[in-house]
């Protein structure tokens, strides 16, 4: 059937104009965020500035954000930068800031003012175990020995760590109370930084020493510090640690970080930075990361990430109020 030139010049424009709208949605949505501002809310070194850098490096490498910068705003077990992008950036949608298990303790043992409630959650990105470690040159060969140590004279065995009320002092306390001492007795000295941690254990200004695995998987593979346990529930495959269950001590802990923005954004800024980390989290570049790391990937997005959040908020509180380190 022949058609009239008026249908024959309608569809042509018809079909063109579909030729014209496919490319441009694709191009769309592949088109980078032009900048991104990422708060290590902490010294240099340390997990949460190690984290914002490996994110600089992924989304920069896999062309998801033109311009990333990252900047440290160290104190009081994050709760200063908590304070900073609550307070400060309200309405930013070019900004994140990493956090994780340790801010949650910092801010009850902090009593801060600013909670995680006046932020906007985005995701979690990680999880990451512990591990008990002592200087090469300590007696203390085993974890079991350390316990005994623990048990007989706990003030007497110092313990480094990061900041106060974090993911490291709370697994110290809890292995001394596992151990069959008085957690309030944990002798345990804070480190804003993991880099000043790192010092004082090899440095044997400490007994022993807690941190993320991989932290001090460097030291430990260069025979500068011994590994005593991993806070995991069972045996890693590819990490020679025993457990700190295997050696009597039946704790287990899991360090996780995150990702959050400031609030009062807007729902298409929301799900802009939403969106940008779920292109990174997908990304060769970021997976080559967590392998790199020895992070394990624990990703929680959005509303998923925010029960989680309320839930680890009880948590945490229910564990610090047991041990003292919270009224």
């Amino acid at each position: 059937m022949l058609l009239k030139p008026r249908c024959r010049q309608l569809m042509l424009l018809l079909a063109l104009a579909g030729m014209g709208t496919a490319p441009v949605a694709r191009a769309a949505e592949a088109e980078p965020m032009q900048r991104l501002k990422i708060m290590a809310p902490a010294a240099p070194g340390g997990g949460w500035d190690t984290t914002a850098r490996q994110m600089q490096a992924a989304l920069t490498q896999a062309r998801i954000v033109r311009n990333v910068q990252v900047n440290n705003v160290p104190g009081a077990g994050g709760t200063i930068g908590l304070a900073t992008l609550a307070n400060n950036l309200k309405g930013d949608g070019n900004q994140l800031m990493v956090n994780g298990l340790v801010m949650v303790g910092a801010i009850l043992t902090n009593r801060s003012v600013t909670t995680l409630s006046q932020v906007t959650p985005i995701a979690r990105l990680t999880a990451e175990y512990e591990v008990v470690v002592v200087p090469a040159q300590s007696p203390i060969r085993s974890m079991s020995e350390l316990a005994a140590r623990l048990k007989s004279n706990p003030g007497g065995v110092s313990i480094a760590g990061g900041s106060a009320g974090g993911t490291d002092h709370i697994l110290a306390a809890l292995i001394v109370r596992a151990a069959g001492a008085d957690p309030a007795r944990t002798n345990y000295i804070a480190y804003s930084g993991g880099g000043e941690a790192l010092a004082a254990i090899m440095g044997n200004h400490v007994a022993a020493g807690i941190s993320g695995y991989g932290e001090l998987i460097g030291p430990i593979r260069a025979g500068r510090l011994r590994a005593l346990a991993i806070s995991s529930d069972k045996r890693i495959p590819g990490i020679d640690i025993p457990t700190l269950r295997e050696s009597g001590i039946d704790v287990e802990l899991a360090n996780w970080r995150s990702v959050v923005a400031p609030p009062g954004l807007s729902t298409v800024q929301r799900q802009a930075l939403l969106d940008v980390v779920d292109r990174m989290v997908k990304s060769p570049q970021w997976r080559a990361t967590l392998a790199k790391n020895d992070w394990v990937d624990s990703y929680l997005p959005g509303d998923a990430f925010s029960a989680y959040l309320r839930t680890e908020e009880t948590r945490v509180t229910d564990i610090l109020k047991s041990i003292g380190l919270a009224k």
